[in-house]
């Protein structure tokens, strides 16, 4: 219990630390952008006509009159009061705009993570049981091949092979034209999903597998392998009597950081299937030069990767027993 204790405060505590640092960076960098917020809020074909009157009355409006200290410090004290501000491109509260996005990008980023999960660590496993067949070379030609290759690229790549040649799979969006998506059936969100979830996935499965695979190699050339080996014990038996569970922290912790991965993979994949998710609106919050949703998306997502790390430390301790033991003793 002193443990559990200690560590949610520690998490806490850098989790405290990660915010202010992300908070204060973010709004910098993205107040120092050369873009002209105004120019970028009225759009390029109302910039030439519009007078200085005008655009003095949106700078009010939205505080870009202000200096950058004063509207940092106004911002603080607003997140400090739960509000994020609100968004100059969708002109609603930042945390409404995070929260409508985030349904339709969780669906995504999921299964892209279960996906990449299960294909790079099955892969990965079978490449490691068959060190220096053709098998292995094959998975580990696959898997360079994934790693090198752009998210942008592969998924133009898959557009064009299943949604324009084929004719698979729908061409863009999350839902069909007309429907809304609160009204959307599971197969119709599924339909739309497993192509950007497959090129999202991507990210992790060339990597993890090839982390399964040299620890997996690792294991079977130890001693207590041989000495399974010496007592009979068959390749098969030995991956899943003692490989599987040696394999699983390391591909764990490999799975739980790809969560930063596949935020900045989204971005990308959404703008080539026109998915309607958060990445799609932080590239129009870059774009626009929209200060509070930027800020509110870059803190969200450092929230939701921090958790997500934070959960894969807790469940060393479920998988292996040892490291639970020796929390208990100290």
């Amino acid at each position: 219990m002193n443990f559990l204790i200690r560590f949610t405060v520690s998490k806490l505590l850098h989790l405290m630390l990660l915010l202010a640092a992300v908070a204060v960076l973010t709004f910098l960098l993205v107040s120092v952008s050369p873009i002209d917020p105004i120019d970028a809020y009225v759009g390029a074909a109302r910039r030439v006509t519009m007078t200085d009157e005008q655009r003095a009355l949106i700078a009010q409006r939205w505080g870009l009159d202000q200096p950058l200290i004063t509207r940092f410090i106004r911002w603080l004290g607003q997140l400090l009061q739960g509000n994020l501000g609100e968004s100059m491109t969708y002109h609603q509260s930042v945390a409404a705009v995070i929260a409508t996005r985030f349904q339709a990008s969780l669906w995504l980023m999921a299964l892209a993570w279960l996906f990449s999960g299960v294909f790079g660590s099955t892969l990965g496993i079978l490449a490691g049981a068959t060190a220096g067949s053709w098998c292995d070379r094959l998975i580990r030609l696959y898997a360079y091949t994934l790693s090198s290759a752009p998210v942008f690229w592969i998924a133009l790549l898959l557009l064009v092979i299943f949604s324009v040649n084929w004719q698979i799979t729908p061409i863009c969006c999350a839902t069909p034209p007309g429907v809304l998506l609160q009204d959307v059936t599971l197969w119709q969100r599924l339909h739309h999903l497993i192509l950007p979830a497959l090129t999202l996935s991507v990210i992790g499965i060339g990597s993890l597998a090839l982390h399964t695979r040299e620890k997996l190699v690792e294991i079977l050339q130890s001693n207590y392998a041989l000495f399974a080996r010496a007592q009979g014990e068959t390749t098969t038996g030995i991956v899943l009597h003692h490989g599987l569970r040696n394999v699983a922290l390391p591909a764990l912790t490999l799975q739980f950081v790809g969560l930063s991965e596949l935020f900045g993979g989204s971005v990308l994949t959404e703008k080539v299937f026109g998915y309607p998710g958060l990445g799609d609106a932080t590239v129009q919050a870059a774009i626009r030069s929209d200060v509070p949703l930027l800020v509110g998306i870059v803190f969200f997502s450092a929230i939701f990767v921090f958790a997500g790390n934070t959960l894969a430390d807790l469940s060393y301790r479920l998988i292996d027993p040892r490291i639970r033991i020796g929390g208990i003793e100290r």
